[in-house]
């Protein structure tokens, strides 16, 4: 039990002082933070797994694709270009799927989760798209209404009025071959027309074959995502094994490899917008991210629609096992690790938020800011902000602990436990660690409890007066 003078935490001019049980002594019991024995950080594993993971991903040759800048006027590519090559791998993986002989595959499933998941990455790439003007776009009024012969895609037809549009549509990527396919056809026009709902507030759209009524300008897709060069990283290098299971692994997590880049150029947008005040921008990146890290979880989820006999010879094949008892398999990616620790490491941005510095006596100094900040309700965008980034923590957490479920369903309990024949009581794997540990945002955590037992006692206190 802990000890806090009430009157000393809360400030605040709309709560009414009067009370004179403000001035008695408000007890709240602060639980005490799971503790784990004998572990190591668990955001760490083999230097040699993970170059394994690298290589069997081709992610070297990704990365270059990811990192290679060129538009220098155009700020959101680092962000948005990993997004659209995710997007892309996706219309890959349904044409994969729906190629798939095996009889005991359950395609319409497959369907439904890759027509999910496909949604989710546009309405995400949408968000990211929706306050930019520096994309390279393809002007569709420019042409006056003539098809230039290396356009062979592109289509005429008039809007309001007089004004003429030339839609055109990417020619190089695999979405406008799903439409003409008869296997994807109905899946294939389910995410033309998302394409078209979800980027009707952003300022262009993707042209890749969607209806465009509004006649907005095309982003230049084929110059931004270079399809055929993504494309030519569809062969894993172990493609030599014969193994249904070995495409989808390898495509699901080049899926996943994407966001993750998308997610670390994020994080540094966001650190950054903190730095120089833009909370309002900040606090719309930290939701952003938070849906991100529901997509990864999305993402790992298609491992449950795996043949198990088929996956588990794979995992033979490829030769993939634990280096030791606390190892998970996700942190073999460098990516993952590094935008986990850059989602945890938002927790120093609040006292700057706040506009306070740290006690160095460890005083309740930023606690006593937080609750003025709450309780003034006079900076909206400072609220959402820091609300945004327990939103990041609670999805970071749901990760993990989803990642777990999926990894005992998919290998068995025994790896879910890090290879330990008996589970122990202390949880003690590395996972466990991540979505157990204490909240990464104390301070704010403490003000949002003792604000909620004062407005309890003043609930009470009403009642009584009654």
């Amino acid at each position: 039990m802990v000890e806090l003078d009430w009157k000393a935490k809360m400030v605040s001019s709309d709560i009414p002082k009067k009370s004179p049980k403000l001035s008695n002594k408000l007890q709240v019991s602060i639980p005490t933070p799971f503790r784990f024995s004998n572990m190591s950080s668990p955001l760490s594993t083999s230097p040699s797994a993970s170059k394994a993971y690298d290589y069997y991903l081709r992610l070297p040759e990704l990365r270059k694709l990811w990192e290679t800048e060129e538009f220098p006027a155009w700020k959101n590519e680092v962000v948005l270009k990993p997004a659209l090559h995710a997007l892309e791998i996706t219309f890959r993986f349904i044409s994969i799927v729906l190629s798939d002989p095996r009889p005991y595959l359950n395609r319409r499933e497959w369907t439904r989760r890759l027509q999910s998941l496909t949604t989710s990455q546009i309405e995400l790439i949408a968000m990211l798209c929706e306050d930019e003007n520096d994309a390279p776009i393809l002007d569709l009024t420019s042409s006056n209404g003539v098809l230039t012969r290396e356009s062979s895609s592109a289509e005429v037809w008039k809007i309001h009025g007089e004004t003429t549009v030339v839609n055109r549509t990417s020619e190089a990527s695999l979405l406008p071959r799903l439409v003409t396919w008869q296997k994807s056809e109905d899946v294939a026009q389910k995410i033309l027309y998302s394409i078209e709902c979800e980027m009707r507030r952003c300022p262009y759209t993707l042209g890749l074959g969607e209806p465009n009524l509004s006649g907005k300008p095309n982003l230049d897709y084929d110059a931004v995502c270079k399809p055929n060069e993504l494309h030519a990283l569809k062969s894993s290098p172990y493609d030599h094994i014969e193994n249904h299971e070995n495409s989808t692994l390898y495509t699901t997590n080049q899926i996943l490899e994407s966001w993750i880049q998308t997610a670390k150029q994020l994080l540094k947008r966001i650190a950054s917008g903190i730095d120089a005040g833009s909370f309002e921008a900040a606090a719309g990146d930290c939701y952003i991210l938070e849906k991100i890290w529901k997509l990864l979880e999305e993402i790992e989820d298609l491992h449950l629609l795996m043949d198990p006999n088929d996956f588990l010879h794979l995992k033979s094949q490829l030769q993939i096992k634990s280096v030791n008892e606390t190892e998970a398999f996700c942190f073999r990616s460098k990516g993952l690790v590094e935008i986990t620790k850059l989602s945890k490491e938002l927790k120093h941005k609040v006292p700057f938020i706040l506009g306070v510095e740290v006690d160095p006596n460890g005083g309740p100094r930023i606690q006593e800011a937080a609750m003025r900040l709450y309780s003034e309700q006079k900076e909206g965008n400072k609220v959402s902000l820091v609300q945004a980034l327990q939103a990041i923590e609670a999805a970071l957490k749901r990760f993990f602990f989803g990642y777990k479920q999926v990894l005992m369903i998919v290998m068995g309990s025994l790896e879910g436990k890090g290879n330990r024949v008996v589970a122990c009581s202390d949880s003690g794997d590395s996972l466990s660690q991540i979505f157990l540990e204490p909240t990464y945002f104390p301070s704010l955590d403490a003000a949002k409890t003792f604000l909620g037992e004062f407005w309890s006692r003043e609930q009470g206190e009403s009642r009584f007066k009654k």
